[in-house]
């Protein structure tokens, strides 16, 4: 799905072609006249339109090459974040590390991409940081305040989060 980037790349090499090919135009045919002043004024004007109408095109692919590369980034970080969904859900747990090698990624960037989908509210779970385990846990089965690990009282971290006193462990909500 890369077509913003494909688009600003024709789009780069149309106006670069326009450009060029236009000022080439321009010279050549003022290069017959004896005139030497007016030639050079000729050839310079035939040049900067040439360059008018080449710089739209030139401006528009640089855009869309941008724009596509910041949309590519937005969907492999999507995707990311679907697989750490499917990956849970399918299995219930998960071990940190074994999304990190999965994924390809850091383990901070899976933190992040965790924090992201409570953020959505997209999961719905516990993880523990120092096992490094992802729990898949669904919000009927954590009643009370206690924590679904070791048993010990739970309190608000944050939106979406609550995390035990004792063990550490942090329930999505």
């Amino acid at each position: 799905m890369a077509t913003g980037r494909v688009v600003g790349v024709i789009l780069l090499i149309a106006g670069i072609l326009i450009g060029l090919v236009g000022s080439l135009v321009a010279y050549t045919s003022t290069r017959t006249v004896e005139d030497r002043a007016a030639a050079a004024g000729g050839a310079m004007l035939g040049i900067a339109i040439a360059i008018i109408i080449a710089l739209p095109l030139v401006g528009a692919g640089v855009y869309l090459f941008i724009r596509g590369a910041a949309e590519a980034r937005e969907m492999a970080e999507l995707s990311r974040q679907r697989k750490i969904l499917d990956m849970v859900k399918t299995r219930g747990q998960v071990n940190i590390s074994d999304l990190v090698l999965e994924l390809r990624s850091s383990s901070a960037q899976v933190r992040d991409d965790i924090y992201k989908l409570v953020g959505m509210g997209l999961f719905t779970g516990y993880v523990n940081w120092d096992d490094g385990v992802l729990y898949s846990v669904e919000a009927s089965q954590l009643t009370g305040n206690k924590c679904p690990r070791c048993g010990g009282a739970q309190a608000f971290a944050g939106k979406g989060v609550i995390k035990c006193q004792y063990c550490g462990a942090e329930v999505f909500l």
